[in-house]
């Protein structure tokens, strides 16, 4: 398990920029500082008192005299002011390095959570179509916030505690053993043997709890979607009671698991903290029947400052493990994140844009989900040429949006092919096939942002063609309705256009195909929310098209193909029949 464990943070780690791995590589060795500064400020403490009880002891120690020559000391008298000072500076120093090294970890674990977050997002929107409605979009949301989040805070920074802790441990372990052997011995192996013992027993449960956070987290996710974007059947239907129901339940599971893993890491300070008094107690009874005490209290008192500093930092060891422990599930999921590979198109230059100037030829062209489904299309063969307007009808499922999805390069068809102007259509070329294509879905995406911006969908704000938007919104037959709005443009449409009507929403989309100027507009049932009248306006625009532009429609209406060349009808698969213009 610990080798998984590690295995996932290197996978991490070479997704890691050369940057912050330099900034990583700085503030191992600002660590190393830190933890000299705390064994010297410990180490210290002995001779800053003998020099106050016994200055004389000082004055003779062969070490000690070039210092004292500089400072000009000639009298043990003088020796308690610069003594104090030097003590104080030295606990100083290590109080900023040891603040500095806090400082610049928390920035550079935070500095990480921005760089992985983003590249996590990055891979995910370059996956393919067919990965993206194979998978739950609250998992993937859940994984890119949330499980990145919980990466950054109970894996990098605990790795970051643990590696502090664990050279800070030996450090003082160490510097105890060399003032105070005997009793550093027994104090030392006294904890081992709890941290042992308390590791094997909480392990199991820390793995259990780990599973139940990463799952139920998407499940908590999963659930406030559901409820939220469907609030209008949800409050139709008064289902309210039943969805917060529902969230109780798995945010229960998901809050006992989280609290039952931070138990289990902070839990054994408490009892670490009175067994470390039980322990000096026994020892001082020790020594003191054996008659040793006056001997041996200056070593106890060296090992009561030393334990003092160790035990917490033992307690750092401990909950950094646990903490990490109890992550690993969430650790998994991002990993696998990390694993999605960036399509082979992503570095190729526009030199090999695929333009349309002929014909779209497809054929033999079948396709499925998977292996374990039937297919969806089979034994398709088609033309298209340029500057015509195809339309598709047929049943629903008979593989209408499929196709179109094929056509469009966001599927890969399982066999069979598709040639744009002699050339196959592969998953090389096809990011720059798609640079040719506008898309009008029966149900168009608006973000939460003004009319402006989701007619120019997807470009930044000085980026935006103002003189184009107005003409696609003209043409979308919105341009008088948004005259209407107080902010024109610039009104804000709510989240998924619920400010908007659905006949407004789906012009919009129609207005957006039109501001890209494509050279082929793919329309999925796109004037299906409209009226009538507005449905005849918008197809009239569409139809006063340049004649270089294709257009391919999909509609269950004849009458809305009517200024089709060709009507295409698809049953169970297959073209049945094909209708030219003049045959009608």
């Amino acid at each position: 398990m610990r080798h998984t464990i590690f295995l996932n943070i290197y996978k991490i780690w070479r997704h890691i920029s050369n940057q912050r791995r330099f900034q990583f590589t700085w503030l191992i060795i600002l660590l190393f500082l830190s933890s000299f500064a705390e064994v010297i400020s410990i180490t210290s403490i002995f001779p800053f008192f003998g020099a106050l009880i016994e200055p004389e002891m000082i004055m003779k120690m062969t070490i000690a005299k070039p210092f004292l020559t500089i400072l000009d000391i000639n009298h043990s008298s003088e020796l308690a002011l610069p003594i104090t000072i030097i003590f104080c500076i030295i606990v100083i120093l290590s109080i900023l390095i040891r603040v500095t090294y806090t400082w610049l970890s928390i920035r550079l674990s935070f500095a990480l959570g921005i760089d992985l977050s983003h590249d996590i997002y990055r891979r995910t929107l370059y996956q393919p179509y067919i990965v993206h409605v194979s998978r739950n979009s609250s998992e993937i949301v859940n994984g890119i916030h949330v499980k990145v989040s919980e990466v950054i805070f109970y894996i990098l920074m605990p790795l970051m505690t643990l590696i502090n802790a664990t050279l800070l441990t030996l450090s003082i372990v160490i510097t105890l053993v060399i003032v105070a052997p005997s009793t550093a011995l027994i104090s030392i192996t006294f904890l081992i043997l709890l941290y042992s013992f308390l590791i094997y027993n909480t392990k199991e449960k820390l793995k259990v709890n780990s599973k139940l956070v990463a799952y139920q987290s998407n499940n908590i996710i999963k659930i406030l979607n559901e409820g939220l974007s469907g609030i209008k059947e949800v409050l139709i239907d008064n289902s309210q009671e039943s969805f917060a129901k529902i969230y109780k339940e798995i945010n229960f599971k998901l809050r006992r698991s989280q609290g039952s893993i931070q138990i289990i890491s902070h839990i054994p300070n408490i009892i670490l903290t009175s067994l470390g008094l039980l322990l000096l107690s026994f020892l001082a009874f020790y020594f003191n029947e054996n008659g040793g005490l006056a001997k041996a209290l200056p070593s106890l008192v060296v090992l009561t400052l030393g334990l003092q500093r160790l035990m917490p930092s033992i307690q750092q060891l401990y909950t950094s493990w646990s903490t990490i422990l109890g992550s690993q599930s969430s650790l998994n999921d991002v990993v696998n994140l990390f694993e999605q590979a960036y399509p082979e198109h992503l570095n190729m230059s526009d030199d090999n844009l695929l333009t349309f100037q002929s014909k779209i030829e497809i054929n033999r062209l079948a396709f499925r989900y998977s292996k374990e489904t039937p297919y969806i299309l089979n034994d398709i063969h088609l033309v298209i040429e340029k500057g015509e307007r195809i339309g598709f009808i047929g049943k629903t499922g008979c593989g209408k949006s499929t196709l179109l999805d094929i056509i469009m390069g966001l599927l890969s068809p399982e066999e069979g092919e598709i040639i744009v102007d002699g050339e196959k259509l592969t998953n090389l070329n096809c990011n720059s096939w798609k640079k040719n294509i506008s898309h009008v879905p029966q149900s168009v995406f608006l973000s939460d942002n003004t009319i402006e911006k989701n007619i120019a969908f997807g470009e930044r704000n000085e980026q935006i063609d103002k003189e184009r938007v107005l003409l696609a919104a003209k043409k979308a037959q919105l341009a008088v309705d948004i005259d209407n709005f107080p902010e024109k443009y610039q009104t804000l449409v709510g989240e998924r256009g619920v400010q908007l009507s659905g006949g407004q929403c789906q012009r919009i989309g129609i207005a957006r195909a039109l501001y890209k100027s494509a050279n082929i507009i793919v329309l999925d049932e796109a004037t299906s929310a409209l009226d009538v009248e507005t449905e005849k306006e918008v197809l009239s625009a569409i139809q006063d098209l340049s004649k270089d532009i294709t257009i391919i429609m999909i509609a269950h209406r004849l009458n809305t193909l009517s200024f089709c060349d060709r009507v295409i009808e698809l049953d169970q698969g297959k073209i049945v029949k094909i209708v030219r213009t003049n045959e009608r």
